[in-house]
């Protein structure tokens, strides 16, 4: 008796419609809704008319807006470029650490994801403010130098370097994982070789290493830069009045000031951002597999 052959392409459709329903209903649908009011304006309080005009993209790209725009732009690539500073001894010793030492290592990179992003930036807060741990360790520090006037606490919140403190400390994992993950398959007899040939440990980080793990570099950089980008919670509880991100200009948009179009055009000048790093990402990653 002929058996039927196995039907995989009714089976792949029986397995993915419901993810892609899901992922259309819940994801796609609402943001369609939402770049379709990017193009509309407010004409009651509940009331939104999609009119197909470009205002309030051009209003967002008014100096006020655009100065915020670019200024979040700068906390995220000043966050990036510490997080990668930072990141890369972190992944380099987690390579080559032992085995049970190297799983370690990583439960301790990943142990801040078990933990709500507010519970620690609060605990970072703990840390940050006048009356903080850092301010109460150097006051101690101070009084036990006689003869010095009293000591004045550091202003080390609401302000700037509040901001990019907690964004690196927020996004330093997505900069440490990319980057162990290229370190991790590269070929170590290179970097023996370098080092037998006379390179010093500098130049063989910087011509090999790093050369041979930049698409894992260009991942790290991409993954936090983004959502560095549209940070919202850090700057809101750490920054002051001066230290606000694009991101708390669009939940002021949606929240106080009912303005959901101007908002939405906001928000999708952020996506647009983000698309255009996606691209760039694509473009290096084709001429790598092209060499």
């Amino acid at each position: 008796m002929l058996q039927r052959p196995f039907q995989a392409p009714g089976v792949f459709a029986a397995v993915g419609l419901p993810p892609v329903v899901w992922l259309f209903a819940l994801f796609l649908a609402p943001l369609a809704v939402i770049w379709t009011y990017s193009f509309g304006e407010n004409r009651t309080l509940v009331d939104i008319a999609i009119t197909g005009s470009w205002g309030n993209y051009a209003r967002a790209l008014k100096p006020l807006y655009l100065a915020i725009l670019l200024k979040s732009m700068g906390f995220a690539a000043l966050t990036t470029l510490l997080c990668f500073i930072l990141g890369l001894p972190v992944a380099l010793a987690i390579t080559f650490a032992r085995p049970r030492a190297k799983l370690l290592l990583l439960v301790a990179i990943m142990l801040p994801f078990w933990t709500n992003l507010l519970i620690r930036t609060y605990a970072l807060m703990a840390i940050l403010r006048t009356e903080g741990l850092i301010n109460a360790g150097l006051g101690a520090l101070w009084g036990l130098v006689p003869g010095l006037p009293p000591f004045e606490p550091l202003p080390l919140i609401n302000n700037n370097f509040a901001v990019v403190v907690g964004l690196v400390y927020v996004h330093l994992p997505f900069m440490v994982l990319p980057l162990y993950a290229a370190l991790d398959r590269l070929d170590r007899s290179l970097i023996e070789a370098s080092l037998d040939l006379g390179a010093g440990h500098l130049a063989t980080l910087w011509r090999v290493v790093v050369p041979l793990a930049l698409p894992g570099i260009v991942s790290g950089i991409i993954i936090t830069f983004i959502p560095a980008l549209g940070a919202y919670l850090t700057p809101d509880l750490l920054g002051g009045t001066n230290s606000q991100m694009i991101a708390n200009v669009i939940e002021r948009q949606f929240r106080s000031a009912n303005d959901w179009p101007f908002g939405a055009a906001l928000s999708f000048l952020l996506m647009y951002l983000t698309f255009a790093a996606l691209m760039v990402k694509a473009i290096i990653s084709r001429r790598e597999a092209a060499r």
